[in-house]
This record gives C-alpha cells, structure tokens and sequence, in this order.
C-alpha cells in the first residue's frame, strides 16, 4: 500500500501514475472536497512549455511537452496554440520573448483576424505557439480524481495523513527547508460580447498577462508573481493591472463582470524547478510553481517510477534472505 498527503493536482497525478501501474494507492486530503483546498483552482491550466521557455529553463519545454497527450487522456484539452501579442508601442517586447522561446512562428495582423476574428485591426504582429494548449483547471482535477478512483485508488478527505507517509504531494505545507511560496493572482471575467477560443498572452514592460477562455463567454486573467507569503485576497493594485491588460487586449472586457477573484501560494524552490526529494524516510514531489498542470504528469511518472522500483528491490530483498 503507497499513501499520499495531499490530493491535490500533484497527489492525484501520482495516484493516477501508481494505481496504472497496479499499485494500492490511498490519499489523506484536508480539504472536505477535493480541489476546495488546491492552489490549483487558482491555475490558468495553460499547456505551454514553449512559451514557458522565456522565463523558465530548457527542463520546463523536456518534461512539459507531453503534457497535453497525458491530459488529454483524462479531461477536455483544448488544442488550440497560444497566441503572443503586444501593443505596437512595445514591440520589442515581442522580439525579446521571441529570440528566449522556440515552437513559434510569425503571424501578421491579418491572420491574428483570421486565427482570433475579436481582435482583427488590434494588433499588427504576433507569436502563434501552434503545439500549445489548455485545459479547465478545476474540471480536469475533478476528472483526475474519478480516474483515480476508477483505477481503485481511495480518497479520504477531511483527513488528516498519518505520520510517515510514502508520498507527500502538500505543496507549500511541506516540511522542506528550501521552499518558498510565490503568491499568484486571478480573475474570472464574464464578457458575453467576445469570442476567443484560444490562450491568449499580451506583453507588457511591467507585468504580462495572460488571458485563457474557460467557456464561450468566460475568461482567466492572471500573470503576477509576487514573492509573498500572504494568503489575503487579491490587491486592488493586482485586480487594476489585470483588468487594464484584459481591456487592452480587447475594449468589450471593460463592460464584462468580474465573477470571482482569487490568489494562492505556489511552492517553489530555489530554481524554480519541480524535484523528488528524499527526507526522513518519505518520498516528497514539491516546487510545482507555475508549472502545475505542465509538468505534474512528467513528475508523477518519476515518482511511481521511484516507488516502485523500491518496492520491487525490497521485495526481492525478502526473498532473497526468506
């Protein structure tokens, strides 16, 4: 039996990972529900690993880019490509993002009307990522968890974990000395007068951001890092910024109403990069970041992989000495 603290997105992407492989999995959640107490019902769900590259390592783009297919085995992934795009005045934040990424090809403001009809005369020149995609965060957890169930593994919420679990998926609440918490910030916008089917992403000199339809008239809006470990709603600074952005992309998002916001701590550590860490005889994945829903899938792999190659070397141990 393979216990997990924490179901969240990284819990359940290992339970998914472990009970395809035929283990016994069972995980101890907090939260009464599942997702209610995840920092990622705050995600974007972008699949984006070649965007992701202008900020993030090579690693991001190795483990990140099989993500969609692993997704879309579970839950609706939309595969629609990222579009990049800037106001004329800061075109050479355009050039910039452009030269730190790759899987992009130029698009002028004629085919940006044709890929995105909303913002036809908006914008003049653009990025399209056409390998990327996104999903709905909060469906796709959902999803994840009736897999996991469906592949025998249990959930027991509102439950704290037992002391010495094999795997502790808590993200931020994990006892790793090294980790820190970068508060992220969202908006969920109802705008019925616009239609865009695919992530968008606007630069701007001082925070970009990045906008990802969730139906055929809502939309997230997020894009702050802030170093913080305070978990208070959204700043009014924040909110401003985001919604300033959300009209430059298109002036219809001045008339849509704000439906909910919110802001989570995502786990990060030094680099920024997602590890399995070894401490006191428990298995920790840990420093998900920004990157949740992009590299979850590659690091469950890792960590069903690690335990069950343990699992298969003590059990050959005992009977060895049998």
């Amino acid at each position: 039996m393979i216990t997990i603290a924490g179901a969240g997105l990284a819990g359940l992407a290992c339970a998914y990972e472990l009970a395809q492989r035929g283990a016994k999995v069972t995980l101890y959640e907090q939260g009464d529900t599942i997702g209610a107490a995840s920092v990622s019902r705050y995600a974007g769900g972008m699949l984006a690993p070649w965007c992701e590259r202008e900020s993030a390592e090579e690693e991001v783009i190795t483990l990140g880019q099989h993500a969609a297919d692993w997704w879309g085995r579970i839950t609706p992934v939309h595969r629609r490509g990222t579009l990049v795009v800037t106001p004329p005045r800061d075109r050479a934040e355009l050039h910039r993002f452009a030269r730190r990424t790759s899987g992009h090809r130029s698009v002028d403001g004629a085919e940006i009307a044709t890929l995105e009809p909303a913002l036809e005369g908006r914008f003049n020149q653009g990025l399209l990522f056409e390998q990327e995609a996104h999903l709905d965060p909060r469906r796709a957890v959902q999803d994840l968890s009736a897999k996991v169930q469906e592949l025998g593994g249990e959930i027991r919420c509102a439950t704290p974990a037992p002391a010495g679990v094999t795997l502790d998926c808590t993200g931020i609440a994990a006892p790793l000395p090294s980790l820190r918490p970068v508060r992220g910030e969202m908006a969920i916008l109802h705008c019925p007068d616009i239609n865009i089917r695919r992530t968008l992403r606007l630069l701007h000199p001082r925070m970009p951001l990045y906008l990802v339809p969730r139906d055929e008239e809502h939309f997230m809006i997020g894009g702050t890092m802030i170093e913080s470990s305070s978990d208070r709603a959204i700043t009014l600074r924040s909110l401003s910024d985001l919604l300033s952005a959300a009209f430059t992309l298109h002036p219809a998002f001045a008339e849509a109403s704000v439906v909910e916001t919110g802001a989570g701590l995502r786990p990060a550590l030094p680099d920024n990069l997602p590890r399995l860490i070894e401490q006191d005889g428990t298995l920790y994945l840990n420093g998900l970041y920004r990157h949740g829903f992009l590299l979850a899938p590659a690091l469950a792999a890792q960590a069903a992989h690690h335990l069950l190659s343990e699992t298969s070397d003590e059990h050959h141990r005992q009977r060895q000495t049998a």
